[in-house]
């Protein structure tokens, strides 16, 4: 008597699409179930088929799996050439084993351990070398504007920036170097942002370095409670007692004691507004532009606003050629700060990167320790230290209350 066929009865499939012959039974037997076969296919097995045939199966019938690092034929993580799905009424004997990705290997788990270590410390590196380099440069822009106009050394900063990117970054992205949606609001940003850069000169005319950029760390705190009441965010109890730590600091630093130029307080309060201003903006803008494109848009702003106010000041002595070198330097060094600070984020998340930020202020206070000598008093170091736990604490619970739940 004749047995019933198997419904999973492996017919010859010849090549479909790219993934070459597709059985359909995993054991591929010649007569299996009194079915009769119907050429000498089956017992010879599937073709013969090369590695890119078989990455292309794979990654079509698998689900998405981890790559390993390595290279080899049987990556950890995928799947090797899967069984097809089972089909209903299938046998026993003809039914595929369900698919299961190989497991990785201890030494694959401890390269992938230590390379992703590598590339968190690499992130970190870079956010550090980028606030080192602003710190910096806010150094150098006070020893700048005691000898030089500001809107001068603006320009050629704004300006060296805007040509740098043309040069590495426009034979590349070509129009998505400056291709924007929203001109006006773009415009209103590179303006704020210009404007902040002068009063940020004027403000280092009469106040040191490590203070002008402490006070300037204000901002974020202003950002968090006008995100509520503009953006409509939700802070969390610990948020606000986190920001008002912040303010606690920054009383400190401009407390009446401190032997702070009045008119320079009032200048670096200005900054934190201008500041302010800039992030809520920015922060509307980077749902729909690129920062790269923000980026841009604001130094060619930049560049063309302060080389027309600079016009007037062509009587002003002309800078020699050590201060001409400093404010070459000065445009180079804050657009690879902004570099390495973007790849920072590629590199490392946003919670080990956004802490580091706060250093910005405690690099400029050891810069102008170093170049000017000044050394703030114990307690605007106390207000400096506040400002920099509440700020990173905020920063890193504003990263995680940020991830999707599981």
């Amino acid at each position: 008597m004749r047995s019933t066929p198997c419904r999973n009865r492996p017919t010859p499939r010849w090549p479909r699409r790219r993934g070459g012959w597709r059985p359909g039974c995993a054991r591929m037997p010649a007569r299996p179930c009194g079915w009769r076969a119907i050429s000498s296919v089956c017992r010879r097995g599937p073709p013969r088929r090369t590695k890119k045939m078989a990455k292309v199966r794979t990654q079509r019938m698998a689900e998405p799996a981890t790559r390993a690092p390595d290279r080899g034929r049987n990556r950890p993580g995928q799947l090797t050439y899967p069984p097809p799905l089972p089909k209903r009424g299938a046998c026993a004997r003809h039914r595929p084993r369900a698919l299961q990705p190989l497991r990785a290997s201890s030494g694959d788990r401890m390269t992938a351990s230590v390379a992703e270590t590598r590339r968190l410390l690499l992130g970190i590196g870079m956010a550090t070398c980028a606030v080192a380099l602003f710190g910096l440069g806010d150094a150098l822009t006070k020893y700048l504007v005691e000898r030089q106009p500001i809107e001068r050394i603006a320009a050629l900063r704004y300006s060296i920036g805007t040509l740098m990117m043309l040069a590495v970054l426009a034979p590349r992205m070509r129009g998505r170097l400056w291709r924007i949606s929203r001109p006006w609001m773009v415009l209103v940003r590179s303006l704020t942002l210009a404007f902040a850069t002068l009063v940020m000169g004027y403000t280092l005319r009469l106040m040191p370095v490590g203070e002008t950029v402490a006070i300037m760390y204000l901002a974020p705190f202003a950002v968090m409670a006008l995100a509520v009441v503009l953006l409509g965010e939700k802070v969390t109890k610990t948020g606000w007692l986190l920001a008002a730590l912040g303010f606690a600091g920054v009383l400190l630093i401009v407390r009446p004691g401190a032997a702070l130029n009045p008119a320079g307080v009032g200048l670096a309060l200005c900054l934190a507004a201008a500041t302010t201003g800039f992030h809520l903006i920015t922060r509307v803008l980077t749902r729909t532009e690129t920062p790269i494109a923000l980026l841009f848009n604001a130094n060619l702003v930049g560049a063309v606003l302060f080389t027309l106010a600079a016009i007037p000041t062509a009587g002003a002595p002309w800078p020699t050629l050590f201060d001409t070198g400093l404010m070459v330097f000065l445009g180079v060094s804050f657009i690879i700060g902004h570099f390495l600070f973007a790849s920072a984020y590629r590199e490392a998340p946003a919670s080990l990167i956004a802490p580091v930020n706060y250093l910005h202020f405690v690099w400029a206070a050891l810069m102008g320790w170093a170049l000017f000598g000044h050394v703030p008093d114990g307690v605007t170091m106390i207000g400096m230290a506040m400002i920099l736990v509440s700020g990173a604490s905020i920063a890193v619970m504003a990263q995680y209350m940020s991830r999707p739940p599981r």
